[in-house]
């Protein structure tokens, strides 16, 4: 298995890294990685990676099984042969602003309580679909409560739970599309708030910041009508 560094410390900018293998489609398996791959509606991390006569820019970054994250190269390119040493950087304005989005995301689960049946992550806009038959009567009025989460700078933190404490608390899990991974025993818990004063509590694989007033401020460009049952809310970084 890689090691998920960015699920330790999602402000890691650079690291080391040692090369473990190959994928068929010209993937780099490393045995540590900073780079998110894509899941969940947030799209894999973008860098370079840097070796001894070498270097290559990473256009993005995959779940490749077992565990494993394959880097996928922006170009072909002479590969880093298994047992290289590599230094890994990622793009880290680009990976900032999937954080802030993500962080945001989550806020909007909390201002409008209702299952979440997709989504997706970018790096000025996001999306969440809601099983939501009307649309809210105030926009304004939504976007202002999303915002007030927001300047209440509370703390993002993550702890972890094994398979079956998430099991015993079914309500933990917002997302009808998207189910926590299951099969390494256990089950990554993203907290805002403080624990006595807690805001939202989920279960996510990927990047947050710190605390809430880092995202800045969000607007909600558009509610649209996805069906019968469904609502997709558009928001935006300002």
């Amino acid at each position: 298995m890689t090691d998920h560094l960015f699920q330790d410390d999602a402000y890691l900018r650079d690291a080391t890294a040692t090369v473990t293998g190959h994928t068929q489609e010209g993937g780099i398996i490393l045995d540590r990685s900073i780079f998110y791959p894509t899941g969940g509606g947030q799209p894999g991390d973008s860098g370079s990676i840097h070796w001894d006569d070498g270097a290559t820019r990473i256009a993005t970054a995959m779940k490749a099984g077992q565990g494993e994250i394959a880097l996928v190269p922006a170009e072909p390119h002479a590969l880093p042969a298994v047992g290289t040493e590599v230094q890994q950087v990622i793009d880290w304005e680009r990976r900032h602003r999937h954080m802030r989005m993500h962080t945001a995301l989550h806020l909007l689960s909390v201002v409008l309580p209702l299952p979440v049946t997709g989504g997706q992550i970018g790096v000025d806009r996001g999306r969440l679909d809601f099983l939501m038959p009307e649309p809210p009567e105030d926009r304004v009025a939504l976007e202002e409560a999303l915002n007030d989460l927001i300047q209440s700078d509370a703390p993002v933190t993550d702890r972890w739970i094994d398979e079956a404490a998430l099991d015993a608390q079914p309500e933990l899990v917002k997302t009808m599309s998207v189910r926590p991974p299951r099969g390494v025993g256990r089950i990554r818990l993203v907290r805002i708030g403080e624990a006595n004063r807690q805001i939202d509590l989920q279960p996510c694989g990927g990047t947050h910041v710190a605390r809430t007033a880092e995202i800045g401020r969000i607007g909600i460009s558009r509610i649209e009508n996805k069906g019968k049952q469904n609502r997709r809310v558009h928001v935006h970084l300002d």
